[in-house]
């Protein structure tokens, strides 16, 4: 019985030890060694150090000079009722989609209400989905060309630019699919709109 029990312990150190430590010690340092921007994280950092964002997760633009990401389902805590919640867009500490599906009347509110913003202010005339309706994880940092190309008007007109300039940076910062097949062309909201800044 006594042997048994040793011969367990040992193998749950060891196991341990190779699973919980070695193991991801040598997958981290591998991939700082093979890449090491995709590994602490996909970040973007200026030139005196400070990190603007990362390529990976989406960030919430509401100024009128900047492209908007896609809605976000994310929440946070209510600071007055810490049993309620509040949106909280693009909170990278919660990810998480709606969870509501297509016969709820939640939904339908929202994204009725997304796109009568949406044309109120000039950004929407033809919608795309990802426009009105946000990502399973509420972090998406792309949105399809052809919902950066129907904001392309309102940018402009808020920095006083050229349309067509406007929609040919737009159109540089088009991602193609994946090996040429895989997933869809998509837009990175924060690449786009720091490349916007970079216009003279």
């Amino acid at each position: 019985m006594l042997s048994q029990l040793r011969a367990s312990l040992v193998m749950v150190i060891l196991f341990t030890l190779l699973t919980g430590l070695l193991y991801p010690l040598a997958i981290t340092g591998l991939a700082q060694l093979a890449l090491p921007a995709k590994a602490n994280g996909s970040l973007i950092v200026e030139p005196d150090g400070k990190v603007l964002g990362s390529e990976l997760i989406g960030q919430n633009f509401v100024s009128e000079r900047y492209f908007h990401p896609r809605p976000s389902a994310t929440t946070a805590p209510d600071p007055s009722d810490a049993t309620k919640t509040v949106d909280a867009p693009y909170n990278a500490a919660n990810s998480a989609g709606s969870n509501l599906g297509p016969t709820s009347k939640k939904l339908v509110d929202r994204v009725e209400a997304a796109i009568e913003a949406g044309v109120a202010t000039g950004r929407l005339w033809d919608v795309p989905a990802d426009s009105v309706t946000s990502s399973a994880s509420g972090l998406d940092p792309h949105i399809s060309p052809a919902y950066a190309l129907i904001q392309v008007s309102a940018v402009a007109k808020a920095r006083g630019l050229n349309e067509s300039q406007l929609r040919a940076l737009v159109e540089e910062q088009i991602e193609p699919r994946l090996f040429g097949v895989i997933g869809e062309p998509r837009v990175n909201v924060l690449l786009l709109n720091l490349a916007l800044d970079g216009l003279k």
